[in-house]
């Protein structure tokens, strides 16, 4: 699974190589969040059309998982947990996450930081530097 950092820089040509090395033998796909949170940058920073169907031609054969009641029980429960410990997370971040832990797919980020705590309390798999 791809977080949205490194589905926009793999978008750009830009994905680390480690991270690369990392992805063999997986096929990547993406979170609807993750398909929402492209979506939504690309309108804010009011993209042309032929960067726009770029975007959406290069989408197109990534499987993009859903969200579907497993995955929000999965949400409800880990947002519950961080937020009476005191520490809540973004939103986004739980989501994908949880996407992940529902199919059963390791993430690959580069903000490990973001994803810590779910790796502590759910088993998380972070495909890591």
């Amino acid at each position: 699974m791809l977080d949205t950092d490194a589905a926009s820089l793999a978008f750009k040509r830009k994905l680390p190589s480690w991270l690369a090395t990392q992805l063999v033998g997986y096929r990547p796909a993406i979170t609807f969040v993750t398909l929402a949170e492209l979506n939504k940058w690309m309108h804010l920073r009011s993209w042309g059309v032929p960067r726009r169907e770029r975007l959406e031609q290069w989408l197109r054969p990534f499987p993009i998982l859903p969200g579907t009641p497993k995955v929000a029980n999965v949400w409800g429960e880990m947002s519950a947990y961080a937020q009476r410990r005191g520490r809540p997370r973004p939103q986004n971040d739980t989501w994908i996450a949880a996407c992940c832990l529902a199919f059963e797919v390791p993430l690959a980020t580069l903000n490990v930081k973001d994803y810590q705590d779910f790796v502590e309390y759910e088993g998380l798999e972070l495909l890591t530097q």
